[in-house]
């Protein structure tokens, strides 16, 4: 009786069946890999079966490439909230940067996919008809935006955007996937509260230093900006 009863649930909730077993997923593949995943743990965690997995999803290979589109739609979602077209175009800049380094925070499973992923040269992304066409609109606007700026006076060079954003993402990503032995070899925790407020002014002054031609200094000494809900920081 008890197991028609968990039959019938995920029948009338097939959505919401699929979408505990990708979050179980995530979690699992952030923490152990591709290789080191196990269908069994998903499945338990997600409150499934592996019946009920390979009915919603597929098999391993096809889950872990569902994690990883889910993942991509995710950020890329939460960038397109956050309005830059609106913004003066150093602030509109400036959040970007903000916004990437408070999502890296929030998401380290995130960082650990993107990890997993490289390591397989990204075979299984290279398979996605969908992640190519997230980023598309994404690029464009921030194009738009160094274009805005550039025609403002406030930038003094046209550059590439996806140069632009990888550069950001980068700045972000090297220094939270390296934390740990960065640590170790200088002597600092990287992840104090102080260090990290030091790193994201850091960033800021470094990137808008480059577009705008002006000392770093002017932007590194001004406290990041409050950000809104949807990128506010955490610990």
């Amino acid at each position: 009786m008890a197991k028609a009863k968990r039959t019938l649930k995920w029948q009338r909730d097939p959505e919401g069946m699929r979408l505990r077993i990708l979050e179980a997923a995530k979690q699992e593949f952030s923490a152990h890999g591709l290789a080191g995943a196990r269908v069994d743990r998903i499945a338990a965690n997600a409150g499934a079966n592996k019946r009920m997995l390979y009915y919603h999803v597929g098999n391993k290979d096809e889950l872990y490439l569902a994690v990883l589109e889910g993942a991509y739609d995710k950020i890329r979602s939460e960038e397109r909230g956050l309005d830059l077209e609106h913004l003066e175009p150093p602030e509109a800049i400036r959040r970007l940067i903000e916004f990437t380094w408070g999502y890296f925070l929030r998401n380290p499973e995130f960082l650990s996919l993107l990890q997993t992923e490289n390591l397989a040269r990204a075979k299984h992304l290279k398979r996605s008809a969908k992640v190519k066409s997230m980023h598309s609109p994404f690029v464009e606007m921030i194009r738009t935006v160094v274009r805005r700026g550039v025609e403002s006076g406030d930038f003094q060079v046209t550059v590439d955007p996806v140069q632009l954003y990888i550069s950001i993402a980068a700045l972000s990503f090297f220094y939270l996937s390296n934390s740990a032995t960065l640590g170790v070899i200088f002597g600092r925790d990287l992840l104090a509260k102080d260090a990290k407020d030091e790193r994201l002014a850091h960033m800021a002054g470094l990137v808008l230093a480059a577009l705008t031609g002006r000392s770093a200094e002017l932007f590194a000494i001004a406290k990041p900006s409050k950000p809104r809900s949807v990128v506010a920081q955490t610990a």
